[in-house]
């Protein structure tokens, strides 16, 4: 009989969920724009079982993961740390792996990873600095969509610096920049460098071990994921569900606890 899981990632800035069956097959999958504090927890899990034309009741282990997993108190069997379902769901992708990027609303997280487990990590999340966070201030001072960075990035053909990886400075700094004139686009490409920046130096701590793998909502953004792979001089592996990466961790781990619980 066929075990059914369901992961939960509640991040800052967006809701996510993934059902798997006995561990290994994505059933079906849920994103709602919305985190911690908001109704898009509730509506991920109801949107995730719709489409799997399942009820609660048909899952054997939930778990609940990320910045506002103890809200889901009585809904999760088990709530765990992000670190180890980003660990596990990036190991899952990429069985090679051992260098996670994980850049996500508000914090910055890089994990060194041995056997498909975190055995080392770094974390920025004092700051909004390198986030997604950073990335839709910016966007909107220039007045653009935050989809759109990585077409106009491409089009840069001027470098232009942007010191400051403050999100205050930086604005500063892109509204002095427009004043002069300069084109959006080579701001835009800049803004990418001074991220990649930021972030390299998180992942120096660490150490470069390939294969380099990049999840988070900001992995999307190729524009980001060129600029750190040229910082780095490495190639950086990212995967169309790089945003769902966490709640994969976690359905994968409650398939165990499932296990664990006799669910077979």
């Amino acid at each position: 009989m066929a075990i059914y899981t369901l992961g939960i990632d509640v991040g800052s800035t967006a809701s996510k969920c993934i059902i798997m069956k006995d561990g290994n097959e994505i059933v079906a999958k849920s994103l709602v724009s919305v985190g911690t504090g908001t109704s898009g927890p509730q509506r991920a899990i109801k949107e995730v079982l719709e489409t799997a034309g399942m009820t609660r009741e048909d899952m054997d282990y939930t778990l609940a993961t990320g910045y506002g997993r103890n809200s889901l108190d009585g809904v999760a069997d088990k709530q765990m740390s992000e670190l180890s379902c980003h660990a596990r769901g990036a190991y899952y992708l990429f069985p090679k792996v051992h260098t996670v990027i994980d850049i996500g609303g508000q914090d910055v997280k890089v994990l060194k990873i041995e056997n498909g487990a975190m055995v080392n990590f770094q974390m920025n999340d004092k700051c909004a600095a390198g986030t997604g966070r950073f990335l839709d201030v910016m966007a909107r001072v220039l007045e653009v969509r935050v989809q759109d960075l990585e077409v106009l990035s491409a089009q840069s053909t001027k470098q232009i610096g942007i010191s400051s990886t403050c999100t205050v400075f930086a604005e500063s700094e892109v509204i002095s920049q427009l004043a002069l004139g300069t084109d959006k686009r080579d701001i835009i490409a800049g803004i990418h460098r001074a991220i990649a920046g930021r972030v390299a130096g998180l992942v120096h701590r660490i150490g470069v071990v390939p294969e380099v793998v990049m999840t988070g909502g900001v992995a999307q953004n190729h524009g980001v994921v060129s600029a750190l792979e040229e910082v780095l001089n490495t190639k950086i592996s990212t995967s169309p569900l790089t945003q769902y990466n966490g709640a994969l961790g976690a359905a994968l781990y409650a398939y165990q606890g499932a296990l664990k619980h006799g669910k077979k």
